[in-house]
């Protein structure tokens, strides 16, 4: 939402958007980690607080912090130049071509060592304190970026400086907020949308797509265009039942690589979590759950090799610490969001739960990741009112883009991202 709140469509359509609806609340204490060993550190919009918690762990990493941020508005301006841009050779070459006027040579380079490092590569170089490289790194994980994986660098970067600089934003009453408005602006621009039908093919004429035909038999004309906003695999061969047309976008199709699964498990709590590495913790839209950049990389392993982790890197929502009209007055809820996990289970890492499919285990796993949250935050069960747990297979029952769970909708490794996504000849 924070993205989106910072669009130039946000910035272009805002008025209208807030016409039907739309409201942010704005978080000033935006993500912190906690550690085994009773120690934390976040990321708060307020620059005295944030290098007051580096400080605590290492003055030269207070220091690095500063010079970062100092530095965040020109590097913001030709990262979010790229990762908004089109993408087309001649769209980067444009992008390529300000980033040597502005910085010049060494800097362009530095920038594109950035893009190409790892998360692991980047904080080693700029901050001595494990803790705060995992606290960081931990955002790597919410697409598909370990510690050791290429290209990840720029994720814990740019969520940590722009968290820094301009807070994040969660949906007032409920991320749904964006949903009810952007279909309040195409109801009333006379457009009409339909839920809960499924879309059984795409009809195609003279080589172009001509509209769709539902399940139930029913037919949609396009007069202008068709968008299909689906996961790539589902194109060719399901909804083109003879395929696009072109034979090297139907074969790259079929090899595009999905990321590691997600659980999500949604909580009705009496109360926040009592967090025992500190009280503070409780005002935190995110507090993520990894011991370390080791850990995190064992996790990632596990969940590729079909293993379900022994110690899932975990990411705590506390959206009614920000916005309590999430709940009923004094009452809370929490989303716990399990990173990674397999859409196949072959086996466990703890060697304590049989592999079988997900409806079989996801309460069992549900109850280790529990206890992981009570070490951190004795007695949670105690505050638990109601939960509700979807595993990789319920979300893409859910929905069915979501492949085997893949939250991001396909890996972000370089191989296929940029010119590369969905694949070569084809971003645009």
């Amino acid at each position: 939402l924070s993205l989106f709140a910072g669009s130039a469509f946000h910035r272009k359509y805002a008025n209208e958007l807030n016409s039907h609806g739309l409201e942010f609340a704005p978080v000033a204490d935006c993500f912190a980690s906690a550690f085994p060993d009773g120690k934390w550190f976040g990321v708060s919009n307020d620059l005295e607080k944030t290098a007051s918690r580096l400080a605590a762990f290492s003055a030269a990493d207070a220091a690095t912090w500063r010079k970062l941020v100092g530095a965040f508005p020109g590097e913001a301006e030709h990262l979010f130049r790229l990762l908004g841009s089109p993408m087309s050779a001649r769209a980067l070459a444009g992008t390529g071509w300000k980033l040597w006027r502005k910085k010049g040579l060494a800097g362009a380079l530095d920038t594109g060592r950035l893009l190409l490092s790892s998360p692991r590569g980047w904080l080693e170089e700029n901050f001595e304190t494990p803790h705060v490289r995992t606290t960081l790194a931990a955002w790597g994980m919410h697409l598909d970026f370990a510690p050791d994986i290429a290209g990840g660098a720029v994720f814990p970067y740019l969520e940590s400086m722009a968290n820094q600089s301009f807070g994040m934003v969660l949906g007032k009453g409920g991320a749904d907020t964006i949903i009810h408005a952007l279909a309040g602006m195409v109801k009333a621009a006379r457009g009409q949308i339909t839920t809960g039908a499924d879309v059984a093919e795409i009809m195609v004429s003279g080589g172009r797509a001509t509209g769709v035909r539902l399940a139930s038999g029913e037919t949609h004309v396009a007069t202008k265009a068709l968008i299909a906003g689906v996961a790539p695999k589902a194109l060719p061969g399901k909804l083109l039942p003879n395929g696009s047309g072109d034979a090297g976008f139907d074969a790259a199709m079929q090899t595009f690589r999905h990321a590691p699964g997600t659980m999500m498990i949604h909580l009705a709590m009496d109360d926040l979590p009592d967090w025992s590495a500190g009280a503070e913790l409780r005002q935190f839209a995110y507090v993520h759950l990894a011991p370390s950049l080791d850990a995190m990389s064992r996790t990632y392993q596990q969940a590729i090799a079909g293993q379900l982790p022994d110690q899932p890197v975990l990411v705590v929502g506390q959206p009614t610490a920000v916005d309590p009209s999430r709940a009923p007055q004094g009452k809370h809820v929490l989303w716990v969001q399990v990173r990674m996990l397999p859409a196949e289970i072959l086996g466990d890492a703890a060697g304590k739960i049989a592999p079988a499919q997900w409806d079989a285990v996801k309460d069992a796993y549900a109850e280790r990741v529990l206890d992981i949250i009570e070490s951190y935050a004795p007695d949670l069960r105690q505050k638990i009112l109601c939960r509700a747990i979807f595993s990789p297979l319920d979300l893409e029952r859910e929905n069915p883009n979501l492949v085997g769970g893949d939250q991001i909708c396909g890996s972000h490794h370089l191989a296929q991202n940029f010119l590369f996504r969905p694949a070569r000849g084809f971003a645009r």
